[in-house]
C-alpha cells in the first residue's frame, strides 16, 4: 500500500467531513425554520457521515507510525464504529418515518432544501466512486464501508428531493416517510455486514 494512496484517502476524508458539516448545519437550521422533518433528518445524516469521515481520518493518519498488527486492529475498530453509525442512523430514520406517517406530518417544500438535495445528488456519487476506488487499491474494508455511507447519502438526497418536490407539486406527503423506511432496510443490512466483517476477535 503506497503512501500517496493514504494521502488520497485522507484528502477524501477531510473533504467528506468539511462538506457534510456545512451541509448538516445548513440542513438542520433551515429544516428547523421550515418545520421540515425531512430536511432536518437529512442534516443529521450529514453529521453521521461526518463522523464516518472523522473515523477514517483517525484510521489513516496513523500510517507508518505504528506496527502492521496495530494498524489491522485500528482497521477493525474503524469498521465497528462505522457499522454502529449505520445502525444508529437506521434507528433514527425508522422512528422518524413511522412518526411522520402516524401523525401525517408532511415535509414543507423549501427552495433551500431542494438546492441542498440537488447539490448532494451532483457531488456525492463522484465522492463515492473516488472513495470506492481508493478502498479497493488499499484493500481497506473500513474505507469501503465509509464509501457506502457516502452512497447512501446520495440516495437519501434523492429521497429528500422526491419528498419535498412531490409533496409541493402533488401533495404526496407520504412519499418521504415511505422512502425513509425503505432506506432503513438498506442501512440495517449494511450496518450488520460492516460489523460482521469488523469483528474484534482473533
Amino acid at each position: 500500500m503506497s503512501h500517496p494512496l493514504y494521502n488520497k484517502a485522507l484528502f477524501l476524508s477531510y473533504f467528506t467531513v468539511g462538506y457534510n458539516i456545512i451541509e448538516g448545519i445548513v440542513s438542520v437550521f433551515f429544516g428547523n425554520q421550515a418545520n421540515s422533518i425531512a430536511l432536518f433528518g437529512f442534516g443529521l445524516d450529514s453529521f453521521t457521515e461526518s463522523f464516518s469521515g472523522a473515523v477514517m481520518i483517525w484510521r489513516f493518519s496513523t500510517f507508518q507510525k505504528i506496527s502492521e498488527e496495530k494498524e489491522n486492529l485500528i482497521e477493525r475498530k474503524a469498521q465497528v464504529l462505522i457499522g454502529i453509525s449505520f445502525l444508529l442512523l437506521a434507528f433514527y430514520i425508522g422512528y422518524d418515518s413511522i412518526r411522520k406517517l402516524y401523525f401525517r406530518e408532511a415535509p414543507e417544500a423549501t427552495l433551500i432544501g431542494i438546492i441542498i438535495a440537488v447539490l448532494s445528488i451532483l457531488i456525492m456519487p463522484f465522492l463515492f466512486m473516488a472513495k470506492k476506488k481508493v478502498a479497493e487499491e488499499l484493500h481497506s474494508q473500513s474505507f469501503a464501508a465509509d464509501s457506502k455511507q457516502t452512497l447512501i447519502c446520495s440516495m437519501l438526497s434523492v429521497s429528500l428531493l422526491a419528498g419535498l418536490g412531490l409533496n409541493y407539486m402533488l401533495g404526496w406527503w407520504w412519499m418521504d416517510p415511505i422512502a425513509g423506511l425503505l432506506f432503513v432496510i438498506i442501512l440495517i443490512r449494511e450496518g450488520h455486514e460492516t460489523l460482521q466483517s469488523g469483528k474484534l476477535c482473533c
